[in-house]
């Protein structure tokens, strides 16, 4: 990226944080609702990318209803953003308002049995609102991972807007993350990871959708070396102000095998979980880079 659409992105980010927030929320939801159909009719790569994606997700849809899918999913992400922009405004009871959590207890009775619990995610919903009814509903702190961003003030940004919401963030390159996390569950913590995308070309393969993708061992390594808990969660929006999300049972770690085979087994059972929470709500899952193998860059790398 270069300086100047480093500094103009940065800036556009800030001027979300600073001034969407301000905004009576009607007219908020209305402009971000106007810049997603304006970004779909344009139908630039992260769109068309978007759609293929869904193709694979709703194999038997035609060109007609990836369309619907694609706009719905635009909208479902531009969501994302506006309520991101307004979240470190929400007050305690409106965050608890705005999430219907099903099955909590299973996260609940995790922690409390004291061998800490990690919640692997995909990008569906709104991840930074789950985050946030955790921190502020169940008044537990928790870790997470994020990508570096370029430029290192934009990456700066979104590290204080989720500490700002109760988290704590760790870079995911330079090797220490993984350390971090093990000795906080070790704690009786509690680990948040989103893990549908490898963003190191080096994680396990995985079936899914009928095809080979490449999903992190981190959530699945975790829960072997510490003992903690390992439970999925997916996150859908349904029409309303309030967001959806479940918490699943847990992936156990297999009583037999090497390390890689317990990882495989483990992280196939969080591409199923994710695929279950997908294929009911597809118009919700913000995966606008390439994932499937074969839709990779030839050198190997995510795009």
């Amino acid at each position: 990226m270069s300086a100047l659409k480093g500094r103009l992105t940065d800036g556009l980010y800030g001027l979300g944080w600073s001034a969407v927030k301000t905004l009576p929320e009607p007219a908020a939801a209305r402009l971000f609702r106007t810049i997603a159909d304006q970004v779909w009719k344009r139908r630039g790569k992260s769109v068309l990318r978007l759609e293929s994606n869904l193709a694979r997700v709703v194999p038997d849809a035609g060109p007609a209803r990836l369309a619907e899918l694609s706009r719905a999913g635009m909208r479902s992400y531009m969501r994302y953003w506006m309520e991101s922009f307004r979240l470190p405004t929400w007050s305690p009871e409106r965050i608890r308002a705005s999430i219907d959590v099903k099955d909590a207890h299973l996260l609940t009775e995790g922690l409390d049995a004291g061998k800490g619990v990690i919640l692997a995610l995909p990008h569906l919903g709104n991840w930074d609102h789950a985050g946030a009814w955790v921190t502020t509903h169940l008044k537990v702190p928790f870790t997470t991972v994020a990508e570096r961003l370029e430029p290192a003030t934009l990456y700066d940004r979104f590290v204080a807007y989720r500490e700002g919401l109760g988290m704590e963030v760790l870079p995911h390159s330079g090797g220490a993350a993984f350390g971090t996390l093990a000795r906080r569950l070790r704690a009786g913590g509690l680990v948040c990871l989103v893990a549908d995308r490898d963003l190191s070309a080096s994680g396990v393969e995985v079936s899914f959708f009928g095809a080979t993708a490449r999903m992190p061992a981190g959530p699945a390594l975790l829960a072997q070396q510490t003992g903690a808990l390992l439970l999925p969660v997916t996150l859908w929006y349904d029409g309303t102000p309030v967001m959806g999300a479940r918490v699943h049972p847990a992936v156990e770690v297999p009583e037999e095998g090497t390390r890689t085979e317990k990882t495989s087994a483990m992280t196939q059972a969080l591409a199923d979980a994710f695929a279950g929470g997908i294929a009911e709500h597809p118009e919700d899952w913000h995966m606008l880079q390439r994932l499937w193998l074969d839709d990779l860059d030839p050198r190997g790398g995510p795009q």
